[in-house]
């Protein structure tokens, strides 16, 4: 029932290869950019969960704790233990190389 609400309230979300016209490798490039700080770094994984906690907490799940500059959610006080951030901008960066703009 809670999925379904979720699913009702977000819409149609993404899927598996909702990226295949535009970035058509794009859950590879995700998936190395994260397993690889993961396996070296075991706070990896709650940082992450933490991250999306406090983004989907204050204003719904729009990923807007992960926008830098002053005055935003990543810098406000609460959020500025939050670990997580270079493997979010890591992984940004190696699908901005890659993507068809």
């Amino acid at each position: 029932m809670a999925a379904i609400m979720v699913t009702t309230v977000h819409g149609q979300g993404t899927r598996v290869g909702f990226y295949s016209t535009s970035c058509p490798r794009v859950e590879t490039i995700v998936r190395s950019a994260v397993q690889s700080p993961f396996n070296s770094d075991s706070t990896v994984a709650a940082g992450l969960l933490r991250m999306h906690f406090h983004d989907c907490f204050v204003q719904g799940c729009d990923g807007s704790v992960l926008i830098s500059g002053a005055g935003t959610e990543r810098t406000a006080i609460p959020n500025l233990s939050l670990n997580g951030f270079t493997v979010i901008d890591d992984a940004k960066t190696q699908l901005d190389n890659q993507t068809k703009h």
